[in-house]
């Protein structure tokens, strides 16, 4: 058996390089780490890793993700706090882009999809000691999410 650490990194396909550079780095604040000709773009969260998400440029005729087929559900992108879970929600809503709110007992989360219809989720933890060793369903639910 393997024994695996963390996931390293995400990497998307993407119609618009330019496009979606733009989503990740200037909405979600994703930093350029490296670029690959045109290609392929880098991002890391934090600069602890060289990325945590690359972009892949597949071209404008690519088609889009169909929801129903098996794949990538969605890549959950963890926010500092309360607060920037707050924050985002303004910033989404403002711009047309909050797509869903949840409480999931261990997570308070927002839904948005980014150009390519790739859903993306920003998340910031409950506490721990709300979780750590339950089992039951207040802690695997999907509740509304309270901004109070």
């Amino acid at each position: 058996m393997l024994h695996p650490v963390r996931i390293g990194h995400v990497v998307l396909k993407v119609r618009d390089l330019d496009r979606s550079l733009a989503f990740y780095r200037d909405l979600l604040g994703f930093r350029v780490a490296g670029e690959m000709s045109n290609v392929m773009v880098f991002l890391t969260a934090t600069g602890e890793n060289h990325h945590d998400l690359a972009l892949l440029r597949v071209g404008d005729s690519a088609p889009s993700p169909v929801p129903s087929a098996v794949g990538l559900y969605h890549v959950a992108v963890q926010l500092l706090d309360w607060e920037a879970v707050k924050a985002a929600h303004a910033i989404l809503s403002e711009r047309g882009l909050l797509r869903g709110a949840s409480d999931h007992g261990v997570s308070k989360s927002l839904y948005t999809v980014d150009p390519d219809g790739n859903e993306i989720e920003l998340y910031c933890d409950a506490p721990r000691e709300e979780w750590e060793g339950r089992v039951d369903e207040m802690v695997s639910i999907v509740r509304p999410l309270r901004l109070d």
